[in-house]
């Protein structure tokens, strides 16, 4: 099997020693993606919705580079540091789905990186 790295502009640079993503045989597994405008590199301030959003369109750059879109989704990990903004990031979240939405866990963690209160991991697969 080979793998290869999934690198975009588009999307925030990997902060730490991980690729934005990974394709292998037909699936691209997508890096958790934090809140970070890809543009400045910084955590995106605003509310949790407007980071999911934010989040999502990262994923959505992703998979577009590794030639799938989000329709391509067939199962994504959220981490919310706060499980009360469960309703506010599941509504940005599942804007981006018009049907058949990919599987899904959502976990309570005690801290993400750079202090965000969001982040979203994915699984595309390609064909």
């Amino acid at each position: 099997m080979s793998k290869k790295q999934i690198i975009t502009s588009r999307a925030p640079a990997a902060i730490g020693p991980y690729s934005q993503g990974i394709s292998a045989g037909n699936l691209v597994f997508i890096s958790g993606q934090l809140p970070i405008d890809a543009k400045t590199g910084k955590l995106l301030e605003g509310s949790i919705a407007d980071q999911t959003r934010l989040i999502m369109r990262n994923i959505e750059v992703i998979a577009e580079e590794a030639g799938a879109s989000l329709a391509n989704i067939v199962k994504t990990t959220i981490f919310l540091t706060d499980l009360s903004n469960f309703q506010e990031v599941n509504s940005a979240y599942g804007s981006f789905f018009s049907e058949a939405p990919p599987a899904r866990a959502t976990v309570q963690v005690s801290a993400l990186p750079l202090g965000a209160s969001v982040e979203i991991e994915a699984v595309v697969v390609i064909g």
